[in-house]
């Protein structure tokens, strides 16, 4: 890799600028960088012009103006931005769609975080559609708590090595190959210098929860013709409960009949009406299930019934949403990265590079929910002899053996319990990333023009050891509930209590930890030349050619006692333990890719106007999985005077499905969802997939809070998908210091590689049944969704357009300078087109202004704006968040509308030692806006992929520069 590609020079910045809008100043203290037609001042103007590389396009030049919209982030944007990592940060942007973040209790992030432009990336969030690149190159992709993932994960990538970020928002699939649909993200690292560079930073709410701490130390140094960087990073987060903040602590679905708590619901046949234990008709009735009334024990002998009651609301209520629950759950990452480089020659360069970086998060989520029984119950073919330790109805507790009930694998008995005694689930992960790499760089002469060269090449391995605690083992507690001779014949075996407090040893004899591992690994090589070819009137034609390999593997090794067959349990129909199985994985591919790219100028300072330049590109990849596919980009930027550019650009787009879409084994996991069929058939009587579900039925009551069972998995007969995309936009320049852009996209994904939200699924079955309704089992008689099937395929389309607005001015005054930015993005469309196999047509789901499904929130509008000063040895930026309103879905409880919020940061930062050192302190969310309540994404109550629940957050931040 060249210099070039990493240069930093206030050309960059310029010429990045007009092309790209300035996005980034929006969450910085002071404006970045100017537009390129701004006048430089004396010393800049003074200096030599250096060419460079920009993403977007792999030609070094001096004007790169005429390349798509591109956000450049520096590394002083970042620290000023009130954020602590560029997932934050770029998650913030108005082109930013759902991502994956730190609140990943209630989600599938488990410590993750992405980036999701244009919304186009997969399910929950992922970002499958984003290119992440490090100076120009590929990372390594993502592991997870439940298989490994087919994007970047950003929290990866140490904060001490990063120096900028480079977002190209339009499809680049051409440039850089595969994944680039909904845009590139350029990482740049640091650069040499000599010195010793550091920050610390402070975080907290105002509630006193949520602590951020970090810290980076970065040194540098230049001996002849050698350099070296050392970095380390650190970063550590405390949670916060739900039970915190008001919106979280309890679901906005109301709870109509009694759950689940500590103290139980039992449906026991035979005690209603029993005359031994005097109790009234239908008492433990499936009609009115009986709860434990509390304490240590239960009354001996006839007395018995006296320790429990008719469930009923409001006494049996209990809210398993404040018991101890993380809404953001608490991580600790530490990073290293080294660059050693060396001038081999005056035309020769070597750079060789290793990161370290190690990941520990955890997400602790309300006890199991268990649902067992005999012939009722979600897990069925348990029973409890009447002479069991524990049966409070049976002959251990004094029932004379003709009184004594049992229930009985064939009886219509169950227990529906909250685990407490258990403890609550905790989720907790351990994620090691390991990348080596190294590159040679230098120039020759041809064809009368000096040109670049540069090979790269890389391996990175990511691996996650995950352990999830205080799961349920069926298979012990069916012992544990069933015959006393069977469990004294099985070492270790205890007697389990299910009617009252359980002992430690109980809950220890039950209780399960599953744990796995996961890894992904990238093998990748380069090599890339660029130069020009010959001179035209208006320039030089250059051009860049190159050569990529690439390797991607990934291994999933789930837990084995957990995807066992039970040894007592009926291992036909039910799992071992509560954990969610899955079958393993391993899968790779391999491509070979080879591109060029032109860049031709037509006009400069002629009568037709000041610049008119074209670029043209065109790559080949060869996919041992799917075979071969070319694309091709081209663009231009026409400037018909100064303070004008119009600029357009065409772009065909491919991605191969990724090694989870196509080999993923398939795998249990708990959908959000609203299932259309509640009330039963009856009240939805115009629609015929909810034939058959009883009156009353809600799917609130079964499982956890309404979670619906399913499987995912892979499916190898998936074809790769393209696309269109097309971005037209302009950028005026009136005057020194004021600009404006205005850019419209288009994209359009053919062969689409999706996968149907279970709400959809569940929509589908409900109003058209037939096929629809063979991914839905229920049970027959209760209604309760017993497995929902999700899988990946090829779609018919996705496409979706929209405009992105960015005006800004810049001045300077007596007393400092000035920078005012308002920036908006507006959604036009987001469209699905999927078969229907029940009629041959299609179906068409517009998301643009819905947030009707859970983590699926699409505003139409969505902003920032920002004002910022800096004076000679003070500045202060006063920063605004805008993210409009969308529907909901309707309900009892509130509108059917999520409402618009708008959250206000503000920062003040001192130099120090003539800017050598800088203090800052900052606010973010000012005015302690909490997220607009969002029933669809009940229970936690608000999207957690868009919105933030920390509420006023407070920080300062320490950085000396020596």
């Amino acid at each position: 890799m060249t210099d070039w590609l990493w240069a930093r020079s206030r050309a960059a910045r310029m010429g990045g600028a007009l092309i790209g809008s300035s996005l980034i100043a929006l969450a910085i203290a002071t404006p970045a960088f100017a537009q390129a037609a701004d006048p430089a001042p004396a010393e800049e103007a003074a200096e030599e012009p250096v060419d460079i590389v920009v993403t977007g396009s792999r030609i070094q030049r001096r004007d790169a103006e005429t390349v798509g919209p591109l956000l450049t982030l520096t590394a002083d944007d970042i620290s000023k931005s009130g954020t602590a990592s560029p997932g934050e940060l770029l998650q913030r942007l108005p082109s930013a769609g759902v991502s994956l973040n730190s609140n990943g209790t209630q989600g599938t992030s488990y410590g993750a975080a992405s980036i999701n432009l244009r919304y186009l990336g997969g399910g929950e969030g992922s970002g499958n559609r984003v290119l992440v690149l490090v100076d120009g190159h590929r990372w390594v992709d993502a592991v997870g708590q439940r298989g490994f993932r087919d994007f970047v994960d950003l929290n990866t990538i140490p904060m001490g090595m990063i120096d900028g970020v480079e977002v190209l928002k339009d499809g680049a699939s051409a440039i850089y190959g595969a994944d680039a649909i909904a845009g590139v993200v350029n990482i740049k690292t640091i650069q040499p210098f000599d010195g010793i560079r550091g920050s610390i930073r402070a975080a907290t709410t105002d509630k006193g929860d949520g602590e951020e701490y970090t810290a980076i130390l970065n040194v540098g140094k230049r001996v002849g013709r050698a350099s070296f960087i050392l970095s380390g990073s650190y970063f550590k987060s405390q949670p916060i409960l739900t039970s915190a903040r008001d919106l979280t602590t309890l679901s906005l679905v109301p709870v109509t009949t009694p759950g689940t708590s500590p103290n139980g619901l039992y449906i026991l046949p035979g005690l209603a009406n029993n005359a031994y234990f005097g109790t009234a008709a239908g008492f433990g009735s499936s009609a009115s299930p009986i709860a434990f009334n509390g304490g240590a024990g239960y009354g001996a002998g006839s007395l018995a019934d006296n320790s429990y009651h008719v469930a009923s609301l409001p006494g049996d209520f209990y809210n398993t949403q404040a018991q101890g629950i993380y809404s953001t759950g608490p991580s600790e990452r530490y990073g290293i990265y080294g660059r050693f480089g060396y001038e081999v020659t005056d035309d020769i360069n070597f750079h060789v590079e290793g990161l370290y970086n190690r990941r520990k998060s955890n997400q602790l989520f309300s006890p199991v929910l268990l649902d067992i029984g005999g012939t009722a119950g979600t897990v069925r073919g348990f029973s409890i002899p009447n002479g069991h330790a524990y049966n409070p109805f049976g002959t251990a507790n004094g029932v004379p053996v003709a009184n004594a009930l049992a229930f009985a694998a064939n009886s219509a008995f169950r227990i529906r319990k909250v685990m407490s005694d258990v403890g609550n689930r905790d989720n907790r992960q351990d994620v090691e990333t390991v990348r080596i790499a190294a590159g040679l760089d230098g120039g020759f002469e041809l064809f009368g023009n000096r040109w670049s060269w540069d090979m790269f090449g890389s391996y990175a391995k990511n691996k996650i050891n995950s352990i999830a605690l205080n799961g349920i083992n069926y298979d012990n507690l069916f012992l544990g509930l069933g015959s006393p001779a069977a469990c004294a014949a099985v070492a270790g075996c205890v007697p389990v209590n299910l009617f009252g407090p359980m002992t430690e040893q109980q809950a220890a004899f039950i209780r399960f930890t599953t744990r796995e591992s996961n890894y992904t690994e990238l093998w990748n090589a380069s090599v890339n030349a660029t130069g020009s070819l010959f001179a035209l009137p208006a320039g030089d034609v250059a051009l860049a050619v190159g050569y990529e390999y690439r390797r991607n593997k990934g291994v999933d090794n789930p837990d084995p006692i957990a995807n066992a067959a039970p040894t007592y349990l009926n291992g036909s129909l039910y799992t071992k333990t509560t954990a969610q199985t899955r079958t393993a994985t391993s899968g790779s591919y391999d491509l070979h890719e080879v591109y060029g790219e032109l860049s031709i100028p037509l006009l400069k300072d002629s009568a037709l106007g000041k610049a008119l330049d074209l670029s043209l590109a065109a790559r080949y990849s060869d996919y041992s999985t799917v075979g071969g596919k070319a694309t091709f980009k081209a663009g231009a930027g026409y400037r018909p005077f100064d303070g004008l550019l119009i600029r357009g650009t065409y772009a065909q787009g491919f991605r191969a499905p990724s090694i989870l879409e196509l080999y993923q084994g398939a795998r249990q996991t708990s959908f959000h969802g609203t299932d259309p069929c509640n009330g039963g058939a009856a009240a939805n009587a115009g629609k015929p997939g909810c034939a058959g579900v009883p009156a009353g039925y809600n799917q609130i009551n079964y499982n956890l809070n309404g979670l619906i069972p399913g499987v995912i998995s892979g499916n190898t007969a998936l074809k790769p998908e393209t696309s269109d995309s097309i971005s037209v936009g302009v950028a005026i320049t009136p005057l020194s210091g004021l600009s404006l852009t205005v850019d419209y996209y288009k994209i359009k994904i053919k062969d689409a590689i999706a996968a149907q939200s279970a709400t959809q699924i569940l929509q589908l079955c409900a109003l058209r049944s037939g096929v629809f309704c063979d991914l839905v089992k229920r049970d027959a008689s209760t209604g309760a969704i017993l497995e929902l099937l999700q899988g990946a395929q090829n779609l018919n389309s996705i496409s979706t357009d929209g405009v992105d607005a960015t005006l800004r001015y810049d001045f300077r005054t007596d007393i400092g300078k000035f920078g005012a930015v308002l920036d908006a993005s507006y959604l036009g469309s987001f469209r699905t087109v999927s078969p229907d196999p029940a009629t041959g047509a299609t179906i068409i789901d517009d998301r643009a202004g819905k947030g009707d499904q859970p983590r699926s929130t699409y505003p139409r509008w969505k902003g920032q704006a920002s004002l910022s000063w800096a004076g000679e040895a003070v500045d202060a930026v006063l920063r605004a968040r805008y993210i409009g309103k969308t529907t909901d879905i309707v309900n009892t409880v509130k509108n059917a509308r999520t409402s618009a919020v708008t959250y206000i940061d503000a920062e003040m930062g001192f130099d120090v030692e003539d800017g050598r050192a800088r203090f800052g302190i900052g606010v973010n969310n000012l005015f302690d806006r909490a997220p607009p309540a969002s029933y669809a994404n009940a229970p936690i109550n608000y999207d957690i992929y868009t919105y933030d629940a920390r509420g006023r957050f407070l920080y300062a931040r320490f950085s000396v520069k020596m």
